[in-house]
Order: structure tokens, then sequence, then C-alpha cells
């Protein structure tokens, strides 16, 4: 990263940054502060709501933890995101998928869950599993998802649990990864509080599209 991290542990500059601290610590506990932290910690309030946005989707959704990080894992197969792949495919595997399920997740190439080009369901993969890996590849690849595949998917899964999927991905392509992306890209020689914002306001809108795009025909 070429974007120099905040000390650690934090020197907050007031009583509300040293708050915004205390709740990012709160949430990583027992673990410390990671890097991406660190780097956001340059702009307290964006800080904060990452926190409280990441927070909500990995820890606060009605998801099992089987869909939720093998939507992750697969976001990070398709974006050879190999250190997020390593860190989240266990978490699955905890969360009650096989073996043969992960090896399927990581897979190279398109998995096609409806329509033209349709796959057969694998072994390894329950039919919701399987609904979700490829909803996930098919919106982090394509950003639009197709009539076919959103019917599946709906089929499977109630309103709620269609936003927080959705959601899931949003926040691991389009905000964790792309922000970290962005940050090696761009670079920057200092540690400068606009530069982060402006990279936070660009993924938050790069969020907000993917989102919309992804859901709008299926209203």
């Amino acid at each position: 990263m070429r974007l120099p991290y905040v000390a650690n542990p934090p020197q907050p500059s007031s009583p509300e940054d040293a708050a915004i601290v205390a709740r990012i610590q709160a949430r990583r506990a027992p673990r410390p502060l990671q890097p991406l932290d660190l780097a956001l910690l340059h702009a307290p309030p964006v800080a904060d709501g990452w926190n409280a946005f990441l927070g909500a989707v990995r820890t606060r959704t009605t998801l099992p933890d089987d869909l939720r990080e093998i939507a992750i894992s697969r976001v990070a197969v398709v974006n050879r995101a190999w250190y997020e792949w390593a860190h989240h495919a266990p978490l699955a595997v905890a969360g009650g998928v096989s073996e043969a399920g992960m090896e399927v997740v990581r897979r190279e190439g398109p998995l096609v869950l409806a329509g033209e080009g349709k796959a057969e369901r694998p072994e390894g993969l329950s039919e919701r599993q399987w609904a979700v890996v490829c909803f996930t590849d098919e919106m982090t690849r394509d950003v639009q998802v197709r009539d076919e595949t959103f019917a599946v998917v709906r089929g499977l899964f109630g309103e709620r649990e269609v936003v927080e999927i959705t959601a899931t991905v949003c926040a691991c392509f389009s905000s964790f990864l792309r922000f970290l992306w962005g940050l090696v890209l761009f670079g920057a020689g200092d540690a400068d509080d606009g530069f982060v914002r402006l990279l936070a306001t660009t993924v938050s809108a790069a969020s907000w599209w993917l989102w919309t795009v992804s859901l709008r025909t299926h209203a």
C-alpha cells in the first residue's frame, strides 16, 4: 500500500475520533486493527461508516455462514484476490460447505445458473449454495444479473435474503477490494485526508451503481 498507515495504536485528535477508533476496535476484537482500518482512519468518519456497513454485512444479516462465505469466496476467485480466498474459504468450510463444493467455488470461468449455457448443479453444493455462487459470479463479472438467474434466486430466497446476498457481493467486490486496489493503483505520497475521502466517495458511488444495476430490472 502506498498510502502510509496511521499510527498503531491510533492517536485520535478528538473525543469523537476516539469513539470511532473504539467502535472499530470493538468489532475487530479479539483481533487487532487491520491494515484496512489503519488506512481508513486517516478519515475517521469514513472509517466509522465503513465499519458499520461491513459489520452489518458480516455479522448482522440473516444469511447462514455457508451462503455468506461462499459469496465472498466466489468474488475472491473471480477477481483473483487470493488473500481474501485464504481468509474466507476456511470460514465457508466451517459453515458447512463441503470440500467438493469449495472446488466448484474455486473454478475458473463463468458459472451459469439458468437460461442459455445453464450448467447442472454440481455435486457438493446444495441448491441454495449453487444459486448464490452463480448469482455472485454473474453480478461480479457482468454487473447486470439476467432475469433467468434472478428468477431462480428469487424463488429460493425471501426479499430480505436477496437484499442481504446482493449487499454482501457489493460490500466485498465494490467496496473492500476496490478500495484496496485503488490505493495501490493510484498511490499517494502523503497521508492525505482528502485523498482517502475521494477514494471512499468513488467506491461508494461504484457500490451504489453496482447495486442498482443488479436489481433495477427485477423491480
